[in-house]
């Protein structure tokens, strides 16, 4: 076993023995390099073995925090239904469950923001345009950030309808300003991927570069134009969601299964 390995597993049994619990932070880089007589490189290699594992997250400014393991993953319903609040407007596939409080991390933003390569892609703008972007960091009450949503309104719409830029934009939120801008109704896609977060998305979400996010983003459509006028991307710790699905047969698949006789 190598050094940064012993390391590791030292660390998983104090925490597991609660010498730390959830929310403690473990003691600092230099403290563990005097502890255990070793490197920064082993030190920093150890914990990131924890991190991958869901045992702690790396907190920039604040240090190794042990994680709450009794959060478990959350389960996303994968479906292609579509709702209506009457109070927030429009309501997409999540991993929220009704009527649970969910917190904003900071402060929401919006400003005009070089649009990365993908999210062009889907708007059909050149990559590093310029486009207006608000972004939400939420979670649960009480839990560690959870998701990163970014809402992308294409240039075209939001010149059409400038209220979907606003900090307030009104009952409905956005997407009602970009409807009644003679877009309604929109229609959607939608494109799931895993991949790795950048160092922005890490720190916002509090973990480390090397887990794997899971990236979901719906493409809004003009039912006038039937191009895209916004792309509402969704970014998650893969340790902390997994998708479910129903499925359901095809009248191929039916049963009991009908026997076939040679030569008919």
């Amino acid at each position: 076993m190598a050094k940064y390995e012993e390391i590791a597993a030292d660390l998983r049994s104090r925490i597991d023995r609660g010498e730390w619990s959830a929310g403690d932070k473990l003691p600092t880089t230099d403290e563990l390099i005097t502890e255990y007589e070793t490197s920064k490189e082993t030190v920093r290699a150890a914990v990131d073995v924890l991190a991958r594992d869901g045992l702690v997250r790396v907190v920039k400014r604040l240090g190794t925090v042990v994680q709450d393991r009794s959060l478990g993953r959350r389960r996303i319903a994968r479906n292609s239904h579509v709702m209506r609040d009457p109070a927030r407007g429009y309501v997409f596939p999540a991993a929220s469950r009704p009527d649970e409080p969910w917190q904003v991390h900071g402060q929401p933003k919006r400003a005009f923001v070089a649009i990365p390569e993908g999210v062009a892609a889907h708007l059909g703008v050149e990559a590093g345009t310029e486009v207006m972007r608000r972004r939400r960091v939420t979670s649960p009450a009480g839990e560690p950030p959870f998701q990163i949503a970014d809402a992308w309104i294409h240039p075209d719409a939001l010149t059409e309808a400038p209220r979907a830029g606003e900090i307030s934009t009104g009952p409905g939120g956005y997407l009602d300003r970009i409807e009644e801008a003679n877009h309604g109704p929109l229609s959607w896609d939608e494109v799931t991927r895993t991949r790795m977060p950048t160092r922005e998305e890490a720190r916002l979400l509090e973990i480390p570069t090397e887990t794997p996010v899971l990236e979901t983003t719906t493409i809004g459509k003009s039912a006038r134009t039937g191009q895209p006028v916004e792309a509402s991307v969704r970014v998650i710790p893969g340790d902390r969601v997994e998708l479910v699905s129903k499925l359901e047969r095809d009248d191929s698949a039916r049963w009991p299964v009908q026997a076939v006789t040679p030569g008919v």
